[in-house]
């Protein structure tokens, strides 16, 4: 077994009880983190990533949103869209998730805070918290991007209606080398017409 296999072992004691206490704050985040967590290991598959890439970016995946633990309820459970206040309070949780992540006593634990931390940098250096573009940006965060936007578009979010995956993979598309890795996306598009 490798040792990140043993570290995703060790970890999934971690990752149980805060994925129940995301749950307890708001349902459609922890299924959002769990559908995550499928699609990113297929994905990670696709890329031909090893075992112990694989492993973390599961953990990753599992952890992504955590830090949505620590919004205040007026803004994670608002129904309808945010206002520039309440989408900078939003925005914080990936730092605090970082947080949340770092706590953790277990090697392996730096390379899945930073891909808590940038799941939401942007490849074009657009993105938070740090504009990060391109390669800087880890790849299980590059990853976790394009996961993470196919899942929250394809499902019906407080926000917007679900939509049709043709629809999303249009989204998607446009957003190549903007908000995604060309390559990554690519392969994401391969592994979806295969599936």
């Amino acid at each position: 077994m490798s040792k990140f296999a043993v570290l995703y072992s060790s970890l999934h004691s971690f990752i149980k009880p805060l994925t129940v206490a995301l749950h307890e704050r708001d349902s459609h985040t922890h299924s959002h983190c769990d559908r995550v967590v499928d699609v990113s290991e297929r994905l990670g598959r696709q890329c031909a990533l090893t075992e112990d890439d694989i492993e973390l970016l599961k953990i990753g995946a599992a952890f992504h949103d955590i830090g949505k633990i620590g919004i205040p309820d007026n803004v994670l459970l608002k129904p309808g869209s945010f206002d520039p206040p309440e989408w900078a309070v939003m925005k914080t949780h990936a730092e605090i998730g970082e947080r949340i992540v770092r706590g953790i006593d277990a090697e392996g634990v730096d390379e899945v805070a930073n891909s808590v931390r940038c799941h939401h940098e942007y490849f074009n250096g657009g993105g938070y918290p740090d504009g990060l573009s391109g390669e800087a940006i880890p790849i299980y965060a590059r990853i976790l991007s394009i996961t993470d936007s196919f899942d929250a578009i394809v499902m019906t979010r407080n926000y917007h209606r679900a939509r049709s995956c043709k629809e999303t993979l249009d989204i998607l598309q446009q957003e190549e080398g903007t908000k995604h890795d060309p390559f990554l996306l690519r392969q994401f598009f391969t592994m979806i017409e295969r599936a």
